[in-house]
């Protein structure tokens, strides 16, 4: 599995606090940045995070503002992206098994590092069900036409 992650300013410290938890999982991954704590504006840094899990390059992405919310409004106008704004584990392990999300979004300023820990574990872990939700998947991908 490789994982694309990025976040914004307000994210940083939680992205590198899921970067340690990759590294302990031995998950490989791209960090997207950005490398310093200055203001800078989310959609930068959805972009690439986005297009390389639309395009294959990555098999699932994390992005990280400091609420999830504008990270995952950039992240989900890139055609072929499901990407899911969580911050519980049963969503991010509901998203997966029925969603299929391909990128997660959290927001630093609303969980904890332990929780965001959890969560994106249980992510990573979960599987898509398929069955009736592929119905349902195709559904919203014909929304992107």
């Amino acid at each position: 599995m490789r994982i694309a992650i990025s976040s914004d300013h307000g994210g940083n410290n939680l992205r590198r606090e899921i970067m340690q938890l990759l590294d302990e999982l031995q998950i490989s991954y791209e960090d997207f940045g950005p490398q310093s704590a200055d203001s800078v504006d989310y959609p930068d840094y959805a972009k690439p995070v986005s297009e390389g899990v639309a395009n294959g390059e990555f098999d699932k992405g994390i992005l990280i503002c400091g609420t999830g919310i504008g990270m995952s409004i950039a992240a989900n106008k890139v055609k072929g992206i499901r990407c899911a704004l969580v911050h519980d584990v049963f969503s991010a392990k509901a998203t997966r098994c029925h969603n299929d999300s391909n990128i997660l979004a959290m927001g630093e300023r609303v969980i904890g590092p332990g929780l965001a820990r959890e969560i994106v574990q249980a992510w990573l872990e979960t599987d898509f069900e398929g069955g009736r939700h592929v119905r349902r998947i195709e559904k919203i991908t014909e929304l992107e036409q």
